[in-house]
């Protein structure tokens, strides 16, 4: 079983420390902000054992020199980390299988936002850790890929159990909703907007999300093929509210 602790970081960024309970090993998810990272391990007594890197963006891998130099930690990410950081220690791609003490996850093949992206799904829990990849209401934007790879990722996602809860790394929503209700304004989606707006309000996040919610009002799951979903998406690139 996994125990996750989501703490805000940086502007609008999400930190995650996973800790399996069997061996009491610990990830982060991406090390957004080391500083923030290595705090909040200390507050809550968890030891870092591992890095666990989606991306290469700086506010995902930019960390990974100074948590290693701190815990000893070992990098498990995609090749692609090495243009901001060391070489991970475990090279991972989509298909395979990864252990965090006795919990296993797997590795989603999800570039499109980079080239390389890559998600880490814990079947065992329901629990999945996407990177920027998938927002609640929302997607990451395609620096390095095409329609075609991102519907292909999202895909991949969507044919998650529906109960799998989908930890994205920012809170995007607000923004992800205005351009959503500009779409659709489904009873459904109006009710989760007043879900939303009552939690900004009052400070809670709107993260994790989970695959039935984003099917059911995201509009970019909602696409149905590549084609629409590069419209979609290059029309929320350019979207002021």
């Amino acid at each position: 079983m996994l125990n996750v602790h989501q703490f805000p970081c940086l502007a609008d960024n999400y930190g995650f420390l996973v800790q399996d309970d069997v061996t009491g090993a610990v990830a982060t998810i991406d090390t957004p902000d080391a500083e923030a990272v290595l705090l909040e391990a200390m507050r809550l007594n968890w030891a870092i054992t591992d890095i666990w890197n989606t991306h290469w963006h700086p506010d995902h891998a930019g960390g990974n020199a100074a948590v290693v130099a701190a815990t000893g930690a070992k990098v498990t990410g995609p090749s692609e980390i090495n243009r901001i950081a060391a070489r991970p220690d475990s090279v991972v791609s989509g298909g395979e299988t990864v252990l965090l003490g006795a919990s296993a996850a797997m590795v989603i093949d999800v570039g499109g936002h980079t080239r390389g992206h890559v998600a880490y799904h814990f079947p065992g829990d329901a629990k999945a850790f996407v990177g920027d990849t998938l927002f609640t209401l929302g997607c990451g934007r395609l620096f390095e890929g095409t329609p075609e790879q991102m519907w292909a990722s999202l895909s991949r996602l969507a044919a998650l159990p529906e109960e799998t809860q989908i930890y994205c790394a920012h809170e995007y929503t607000e923004a992800n909703l205005r351009f959503a209700l500009s779409l659709s304004q489904t009873p459904v989606l109006l009710a989760r907007a007043e879900e939303i707006r009552l939690a900004r309000a009052q400070g809670q996040p709107t993260v994790p999300t989970t695959i039935g919610e984003e099917l059911a009002t995201n509009p970019f799951l909602l696409a149905g093929d590549a084609a629409r979903f590069g419209e979609l998406r290059a029309a929320k690139d350019g979207f002021r509210s």
